[in-house]
C-alpha cells in the first residue's frame, strides 16, 4: 500500500496501537502505514473504524503505542496543533454561521489565505458540494443532507495533512450519493496528505477501488487492493466484510477427495485429509433456482421470503438442517412462501474455507464433474 513519496508527500503511521475501554480492547495491535492520496478503510459498524480514525486525528489517545505524520511522533500533540481535518456522519456545523461562513471558518485560521483567496476557495467547494446557492443560509435553514455537504466542505477548504472522513455519505440520498463518490475519488486520487475514508459498505469501497484497510473486531483483518480481495478473499472474515448482500455459508466436509455438503458433493478443488471441516462461502447472485446447463449443488429447499426491490428480488429459502440460503435474483420475481424448490450453485463459484481458522482454501472448484 506505499506510494512513491516526493516533497510535499505524506504518511500516516499508526505503530502498535491498542486502546481498551471498560476491561474490552477496541483496537487490538494496529500496524498501519497509510501513503498519500485515498485509502477505504472498510468494516462493519463494531469493527473499530471510528476509533481508528479518533486516534489518528489526535481526539483519543492510545493506551499504548504510537501515531507518526511524515515522521514526526504525533501522538502526544493536540488536535489543535495538528494538521488534520475531520468528517462524521453525523454532520457537525457552526448553528450561528452562514453556509459561507462555516466553510471559511477554517481558512481564516490560516495566515496562507488572504481575503479574495477566502472567497474563490469557499465558492469551489461549495460548487463541488452542490450547495452555492445555500451559501448565505444557517444550518438550521438546511435539510440534512445539505448540512452534511456544508461539513464536507468545511474539511475539505484547507489543505490538511490528514483528512479523515467516517461514513460521510451516508445520509445523502442515492443521487447524490453517487456523484459525490465520483467527485471524491477524482479529488483524492492525487492528494499529497493522507485521506481515510471509513465506510461499512463493501460496495462503497468496491466503488473507490482505493488501496482497502479490512478491520474487524479492533483488529486489521487484511490490506491492500481492493477489488482482488474480493475476487480472492484470504479469510472468511474478509469474504464476509465485502460481502452485501451477506455471504452465504454451508458446512462441508472433506472425504475421498470430495466435498460433501448437504447430501450432495463436487470434488475438493485441492488435497486434503479425510474427514477435513471446512465452511463454503457462496455469494447470493451466485445462487440460481433454475438449472443452467453446468454442474452445480442440488440443495432441495423451503421458500420463506421473497423480497423485492424493483430491480432484483432476494429470495430467502430453508434448507435441510435448519441452514439459510439467500439467492439474488434479477428483476422483480413473485414466490410463494412454503413452496418447495430446487437452489443450484455452481462449484466454480464457492469459496472454501478451513472451518477452524477460517483461511480461504480454494477460491472454486472449476470444471467438476458432480456424477464422476
Amino acid at each position: 500500500m506505499r506510494r512513491q513519496r516526493g516533497p510535499g508527500i505524506v504518511t500516516l503511521i499508526l505503530d502498535g496501537v491498542f486502546v481498551r475501554r471498560r476491561g474490552e480492547t477496541w483496537l487490538n495491535d494496529i500496524h498501519l502505514e497509510l501513503p498519500n492520496g485515498m485509502t477505504t478503510l472498510v468494516g462493519p459498524m463494531t469493527a473499530g473504524k471510528t476509533t481508528l480514525m479518533r486516534v489518528a486525528a489526535g481526539l483519543l489517545p492510545p493506551d499504548s503505542g504510537r501515531v507518526v505524520v511524515d515522521g514526526k511522533d504525533v501522538t502526544g500533540i493536540s488536535v489543535r496543533k495538528r494538521s488534520v481535518a475531520f468528517v462524521y456522519q453525523q454532520f457537525i456545523n457552526y448553528p450561528s454561521l452562514t453556509v459561507y461562513e462555516n466553510i471559511a471558518s477554517p481558512l481564516r485560521l490560516d495566515t496562507k489565505f488572504r481575503r479574495d483567496g477566502i472567497d474563490r476557495r469557499v465558492r469551489e467547494v461549495a460548487e463541488l458540494m452542490g450547495i452555492a446557492g445555500l451559501l448565505g443560509r444557517r444550518p438550521a435553514e438546511l435539510s440534512g443532507g445539505q448540512q452534511q455537504r456544508t461539513a464536507i466542505a468545511r474539511a475539505l477548504a484547507r489543505p490538511v495533512d490528514v483528512l479523515l472522513l467516517d461514513e460521510p455519505l451516508a445520509n445523502l440520498d442515492f443521487k447524490l450519493r453517487e456523484q459525490l463518490r465520483a467527485d471524491l475519488k477524482t479529488m483524492f486520487a492525487g492528494s499529497p496528505g493522507v485521506v481515510l475514508y471509513a465506510t461499512a459498505d463493501p460496495n462503497e469501497a468496491l466503488t473507490f477501488a482505493a488501496p482497502t484497510v479490512v478491520l474487524g473486531e479492533g483488529r486489521v483483518q487484511h490490506t491492500g487492493d481492493v477489488a482482488g480481495m474480493y475476487a480472492h478473499p484470504p479469510t472468511l472474515a474478509v469474504a464476509a466484510t465485502l460481502s452485501d448482500p451477506p455471504l452465504n455459508l454451508l458446512p462441508g466436509v472433506v472425504r475421498d477427495g470430495r466435498i460433501e455438503c448437504l447430501g450432495t458433493s463436487f470434488p475438493a478443488p485441492r488435497a486434503h485429509a479425510g474427514g477435513h471441516r471446512v465452511m463454503l462461502g457462496v455469494r447470493p447472485h451466485q445462487v440460481s433456482i433454475t438449472p443452467n446447463g453446468h454442474a452445480a449443488l442440488e440443495l432441495p429447499a423451503e421458500i420463506r421470503l421473497a423480497e423485492v426491490t424493483g430491480s432484483a428480488t432476494f429470495l430467502h429459502l430453508l434448507l435441510q438442517g435448519g441452514l439459510h440460503l439467500v439467492a439474488h435474483l434479477e428483476g422483480t420475481q413473485l414466490f410463494t412462501p412454503g413452496e418447495s424448490t430446487v437452489a443450484y450453485v455452481d462449484p466454480a463459484h464457492v469459496f472454501v474455507f478451513d472451518e477452524s481458522g477460517g483461511r480461504l482454501l480454494a477460491t472454486s472448484a472449476a470444471e467438476v464433474d458432480l456424477h464422476g
